[in-house]
């Protein structure tokens, strides 16, 4: 397995992490044992939580237990601020809430610390100041070893590297948010403001939820089970200028004698912001589907061909 810098820390990650947001919704905890110890068995050493996943905690206390005495030796991610109840008081960036939810976090994963927290979308409602001031609290603790950012535009990461900086607090390391061949809507200006802010990224979505699997085909039947099935996820992909596109991706791949997982992983890491990918799994199967997956490292050529096929992409 690959292991590649995570941006300007001295942390050391996966080409490809393990998603484990299927944990506690579509896996119980047995199976997520399976999946978790395949993943460390193939190398795998980066591992993507939130406290939302799975049904509000089940996946983090999941991964907690299939981790076990091998929490040590991977890089645990894992997020705050979403609702965690229908109150309205367990979410956001309050700095009464954030050592709350964080707290939550370790009891839940059976450790004590984080290896990257993140925020995992902006509070409107709290001044950024006031939430890095209690996550630069956090890793003066240290609960926390770094703090990054989820699904902030632009502006957003600006504004809050300007405040960090302006009263020394803990800066964001990293960004997550959704990238792959079908979805470029970041490069126009949030990967700009990342690159300038020399943060790492981890794009969710790496596989467009299924549709860089080839495994979907315009006008064939939907098979069940999967997670374009799924309405909340089919209305993100499933169009037909991304059918075609994916079509002319498979064309591709196939005179080169390679498939176009391969080429959704070779075109992500070879991108020089990207620290890592990040693909959930549902069975050791497809966990081990996705780290052999590795090896392509596409040449100047080959990107500029795949820009060229990808260039109606969303």
């Amino acid at each position: 397995m690959q292991l590649r810098p995570f941006g300007t820390t001295n942390l050391k990650v996966s080409a490809v992490g393990l998603g484990c947001n299927n944990f506690g919704v579509r896996l119980d905890l047995p199976a997520t044992r399976k999946v978790v110890h395949a993943a460390l068995d193939a190398g795998v050493t980066l591992f993507d939580t939130a406290d939302i996943y799975g049904n509000r905690g089940n996946s983090e206390r999941m991964l907690g237990d299939a981790l076990g005495p091998r929490r040590k030796d991977i890089v645990l991610v894992t997020k705050f601020g979403m609702p965690m109840d229908g109150s309205g008081g367990r979410q956001g960036g309050s700095r009464h809430y954030v050592p709350r939810a964080l707290d939550a976090s370790l009891e839940r994963l059976g450790t004590d610390w984080i290896d990257v927290y993140y925020y995992h979308r902006p509070d409107p409602q709290t001044p950024f100041e006031e939430t890095l001031e209690a996550l630069d609290a956090l890793v003066r603790a240290g609960k926390v070893r770094h703090i990054a950012c989820s699904n902030f535009s632009a502006a957003q990461i600006r504004a809050a590297q300007t405040a960090a900086r302006a009263k020394d607090l803990t800066p964001f390391v990293a960004a997550q948010d959704q990238y792959n061949l079908l979805s470029r809507g970041l490069e126009k200006e949030v990967i700009p403001a990342i690159e300038a802010e020399k943060l790492a990224l981890l794009p969710y979505f790496p596989l467009a939820s299924g549709m860089l699997t080839g495994k979907y085909r315009l006008g064939r039947p939907m098979p069940q089970g999967t997670r374009l099935s799924n309405a909340r996820y089919s209305d993100r992909f499933l169009n037909e200028q991304n059918f075609r596109v994916v079509e002319r991706l498979q064309a591709f791949c196939a005179a080169r004698g390679r498939t176009l997982l391969q080429l959704a992983f070779a075109w992500l890491l070879a991108k020089p912001f990207v620290a890592g990918v990040i693909a959930g799994a549902s069975t050791p199967e497809q966990l081990r589907q996705n780290t052999d997956a590795l090896g392509w490292d596409l040449g100047a050529e080959e990107i500029a061909e795949v820009e060229r096929l990808t260039s109606r992409a969303g």
